[in-house]
C-alpha cells in the first residue's frame, strides 16, 4: 500500500489508538519514524518503542501512556509541514506549542530533534509536527 504522507498517517495511528484506548499501536518501520517515536519517547507521550521483524517488513510497536490508565497522555498531534505545502522556520523562529507545554518537531541538518533542542543548538529547519 502506497501511503503519500507516512509521517502523517504514524501521527494519525497514534491519535486513532489513543483516542480508542488502545495500549500499543503498530506502525511500519523508516528511520524517521523511528526518530520521531523515540523524541516522543524521551519526552514523556508514550511509554515504549520497540522495532520488530513482521515477515519481510520492519515494523514499530508503540506503547501508549495513560494518566491513571483512562486519559491519554496524548491529547493532540498535528502534522504541520505537509507533502504539498512544507513549513520552514528559521533558529529565532521556531514556534512553541500551548506556550511551552507540548512539543515542536523539527527536521534540521543535524537530524530531528524537538523544537527546545533546536533552539539550544541555533538550528532551524523544517516544521514536522505539533505534540501536545
Amino acid at each position: 500500500m502506497n501511503i503519500s504522507d507516512p509521517i502523517a498517517d504514524m501521527l494519525t495511528r497514534v491519535r486513532n489508538a489513543s483516542r480508542a484506548r488502545h495500549t500499543d499501536v503498530v506502525v511500519p518501520a523508516s528511520r524517521t519514524k523511528r526518530e520521531i517515536a523515540s523524541i516522543l519517547k524521551d519526552e514523556g507521550f508514550i511509554a515504549d518503542v520497540r522495532e520488530e521483524q513482521d515477515g519481510p517488513t520492519l515494523v514499530l510497536h508503540l506503547t501508549l501512556k495513560y494518566v491513571d490508565g483512562k486519559v491519554p497522555v496524548v491529547s493532540g498531534l498535528k502534522r504541520i509541514s505537509k507533502p504539498g505545502l512544507r513549513v520552514y522556520a528559521r533558529k529565532t523562529d521556531i514556534p512553541r506549542v500551548l506556550g511551552g507545554l507540548g512539543i515542536v518537531i523539527v527536521s534540521t541538518s543535524q537530524g530531528i530533534m524537538t523544537g527546545a533542542q533546536a533552539r539550544k543548538a541555533e538550528l532551524g529547519g523544517e516544521v514536522l509536527a505539533f505534540v501536545w
